[in-house]
């Protein structure tokens, strides 16, 4: 499932924002990852040891964690602490695939990455490129969304950024253990979700409401791993 969450965060949050990482130093982003990824990957990141990354990490997840649609979508575990990301002069990321379990020198446990998140902090016309294309059954998608935007989708799609020929691409990124491991049952869960929502905004907590939640949560119940 590929899903757009818009407005994570206003305008003038996103200006707060990146006025600190736009004075921020950045590291090469090879650094980060294997020799495989090293060798289609051209970008930088903001190191994750650093104060200023902790810190606007810090904001990025409390927000996220906290939004109904995202927490419907992924069903969150656990999660790594989002990172920072820029892409200018050609940076790219060439087509490749997340690490399976990932590690961070502040969680003991191993991390499952099982729903890749992109928080956009540039606006479209800020850049020319750096479009992320998401590859499923149904082909490639091409996501490059508004500043304070977020884009959701299944950590074991491959994915990719497109060169960034003018401006920057500022983006934070992050992985979430889901309770729910299939990214099907996440999938088919979601939706039940959403429509129980509207059901319920239409109609109350009538019987068929009722029934329809209960349902929702006897499959929760199964599928989820804690």
């Amino acid at each position: 499932m590929l899903l757009h969450i818009p407005a994570v965060f206003t305008k003038s949050e996103v200006q707060a924002l990146r006025q600190e990482l736009d004075a921020a130093d950045w590291s090469d982003g090879r650094a980060t990852v294997g020799p495989q990824g090293a060798q289609v990957k051209r970008n930088l990141q903001l190191r994750a040891d650093s104060a200023l990354a902790q810190r606007l990490g810090e904001v990025v997840r409390q927000r996220v964690q906290q939004h109904p649609m995202f927490f419907a979508a992924a069903l969150p575990l656990r999660m790594l602490p989002p990172l920072f990301n820029r892409y200018e002069g050609g940076g790219h990321y060439g087509m490749h695939v997340d690490g399976s379990v990932m590690l961070h020198s502040g969680h003991p446990q191993p991390l499952r990455s099982d729903v890749s998140s992109t928080l956009f902090l540039s606006e479209p016309d800020e850049y020319d490129g750096g479009e992320l294309i998401v590859a499923d059954t149904y082909g490639e998608h091409e996501v490059k969304l508004p500043a304070g935007d977020l884009i959701v989708y299944p950590a074991s799609s491959l994915h990719s950024v497109q060169p960034v020929t003018r401006g920057a691409r500022v983006a934070s990124f992050f992985w979430t253990q889901s309770m729910v491991r299939d990214a099907w049952r996440r999938s088919m869960l979601f939706e039940l979700d959403q429509s129980i929502q509207k059901l319920r905004t239409r109609l109350g907590d009538d019987d068929d409401v009722k029934s329809l939640t209960h349902h929702y949560h006897n499959l929760l119940r199964a599928w989820a791993e804690t």
